[in-house]
């Protein structure tokens, strides 16, 4: 039998919760996810003056940055498996603790180091709500309307990862960079209190949980994190070196050894840690390269386009963030269309066409001429805000549920862990290409939104492919 204990809050049905206990559920769904994605990219914005005030050079402020999606990314696929053993309630519940405790270390930071160290907090507790989220959502939502859940669960992600400036941006205008984190703790209190009562439990299950060691763990953490650090470190650096340093070559190869003794021990396991076992579902690889490519394309255009507008085009912050605003605008209209569409027609045909649609917006995007007009970016802008949207929906429908019921953490898990690597992939090219290509003038913008574009275009081709699978 499972391992998992018995837990309090609505029992799952063989078919979701009723009303109203299910509206209450995906309150705290949402609530949990937009904290945990905002913080991604929230604190951008005020580097600058987080390096000026604690007194440090803006080569370690950069790590306020990397230590959350860093330890964000190394413990997902270990809490996802925590959650299909204890309960995806209990992990959901400790992780946005967690974080509004770290929130409230990062508000009172005093020093860098100890910034850095409150927003690794911050990105262990986010991972707890990452990790099982869609595994949540599954068990919330008859499966029927599943498709409807996914389509809000795409959402709030593709809102929250572009919200983060625009947010930061308002509460900076009236407030220090402290306060960027204040906003967590009364929130984080009232998703705690509110999805104690209202997540539901996991259903009994015949199969046993995953089983992994520390080993299993180290070794999970030291991959990611020595690929993250070698990317990073090759991106950033490579051609002002002109190849003289070789270290973050080196760091890449290391995490790929790594990888390679991981993966050995667990491919012939019946639940590993690191999920081969749904990687061997066709349909599921599919949509996880799907997954990363499209990730990959949409960090490269979010954050090479402010460069366009702002350095190349000489705009004010105010036009370009309007600007801009086009493209999660048209995610937020067509999410909701794409979620009713699933069921409908095959999830790997809308992902194609959605992934067509947004190559199709950021290669337009990168062919602009010199100073186009303004309603000439942002039909551009929509493109690839709609083709997102219907690509996302139906991809992640396809990951939660082309698992096993008993392997949903780990299908959830794999979820946060395609986004981050394909947004860490994205920004390791963009650093390339400015490393290359120093200077703004918008060759080298438009050159990483042409790659944007191949990158969702090769998105577009794995996604199809799983109509046939």
């Amino acid at each position: 039998m499972s391992a998992s204990r018995p837990q309090t809050g609505p029992v799952t049905s063989a078919d979701g919760l009723a009303q109203p206990a299910r509206r209450q559920a995906m309150q705290v769904i949402i609530l949990g996810l937009t904290l945990a994605v905002l913080d991604t990219s929230l604190v951008n914005l005020a580097l600058p003056d987080i390096a000026r005030l604690l007194n440090s050079d803006s080569a370690r402020s950069i790590w306020v940055v990397n230590a959350y999606q860093l330890a964000t990314l190394i413990v997902l696929l270990p809490l996802a498996a925590l959650g299909e053993r204890m309960g995806y309630r209990r992990v959901y519940l400790v992780g946005i603790a967690l974080f509004s405790v770290a929130s409230l270390a990062a508000m009172l930071a005093a020093s860098m180091p100890a910034l850095i160290a409150a927003r690794a907090l911050q990105g262990l507790g986010a991972a707890g709500v990452m990790a099982v989220n869609a595994a949540l959502v599954r068990l919330i939502y008859p499966r029927a309307q599943l498709g409807q859940g996914m389509a809000i669960n795409s959402l709030v992600v593709a809102t929250a990862s572009m919200a983060g400036p625009s947010v930061a941006a308002a509460i900076l205008s009236v407030a220090s960079w402290p306060w960027l984190f204040a906003m967590n703790l009364p929130l984080g209190l009232y998703i705690w209190r509110l999805g104690r009562r209202a997540l539901p439990a996991n259903p009994p299950s015949e199969h046993d949980g995953p089983r992994f060691s520390l080993i299993d763990v180290l070794l999970n953490g030291a991959m990611f994190t020595l690929i993250f650090l070698g990317g990073s470190h090759l991106g950033v650096g490579a051609a002002a070196r002109a190849g003289g340093d070789m270290s973050g070559g080196w760091l890449l190869l290391a995490g790929l050894a790594v990888g390679a003794v991981y993966l050995r021990r667990q491919w012939h396991r019946a639940a590993p840690l690191f999920p081969v076992d749904l990687l061997r579902i066709p349909v599921f690889a599919l949509s996880m390269g799907s997954s990363v490519g499209a990730f990959c394309a949409q960090m490269l255009g979010f954050l090479a386009l402010p460069f366009l507008l702002l350095e190349a085009q000489g705009r004010s912050h105010m036009e370009a963030g309007l600007l801009i605003t086009a493209w999660p605008l048209a995610t937020a209209l067509v999410a909701p269309l794409a979620g009713r569409l699933i069921g409908r027609y095959p999830d790997g045909l809308l992902g194609g066409i959605g992934m067509a649609v947004f190559a199709s917006g950021l290669l337009s995007l990168g062919l602009l001429p010199a100073q186009p007009a303004d309603w000439n970016i942002v039909w551009r802008m929509a493109l690839c805000g709609a083709g997102f949207a219907l690509f996302q929906s139906p991809n992640n429908h396809t990951i939660v549920t082309s698992a096993p019921l008993h392997r949903s953490g780990a299908a959830s898990g794999m979820l946060g862990t395609a986004r981050l690597t394909g947004q860490t992939l994205g920004a390791v090219v963009l650093a390339a290409i400015f490393a290359l290509r120093p200077g703004h003038d918008g060759s080298a913008e438009s050159l990483a939104l042409l790659l944007a574009a191949g990158f969702a275009a090769a998105a577009g081709v794995c996604s199809s492919l799983r109509v046939r699978a």
